[in-house]
Order: structure tokens, then sequence, then C-alpha cells
């Protein structure tokens, strides 16, 4: 069985906060879901559990939530 594809994110700012960027790509339904989840630790980023809320997630970060993959990219040309 083979990974499936990361999905991408484009960020136009440099960082975005974690729970920002699961709401806008919709792992997260709101706010408090996305506490959520990163409080009960089922939210990895760049490979690794993240329990801050507020960690700036940036271009070139992944972001896993129960086997879903975000990689985030800058929209800056």
């Amino acid at each position: 069985m083979s990974t499936p594809e990361p999905m991408t994110l484009q960020i136009r700012d440099d960082t975005i906060r974690l729970g920002q960027l699961l709401k806008l790509a919709s792992l997260a339904e709101d706010g408090f879901h996305a506490k959520e989840m990163i409080e009960n630790g089922i939210v990895k980023v760049n490979g690794e559990i993240e329990t801050r809320r507020g960690r700036q997630v940036r271009p070139g970060d992944t972001v896993e939530v129960n086997g879903e993959t975000v990689a985030v990219e800058s929209s800056a040309s």
C-alpha cells in the first residue's frame, strides 16, 4: 500500500498558526475542534507531536492528522 500524496496548502505570509492551518486545510471543523485535536496529541508537525495551537508553521513544514498530510507552501512569487 502506497502513502497518499500530501495535500498542499499555500500561505501568503511567512507563517501560519497551527490551529488556523487545521481549519484552512479542512482538517478541523472550527477552532475548538482544532484545539481538541492538538491537545489530544493527534497532530504532528514535521513528524513530531505538537501540543501548541499557536505553533508557527512555515513553508516547507508538513502537518499530519489522522493519516492525512498537508505540505505547507508559500504563495508569494
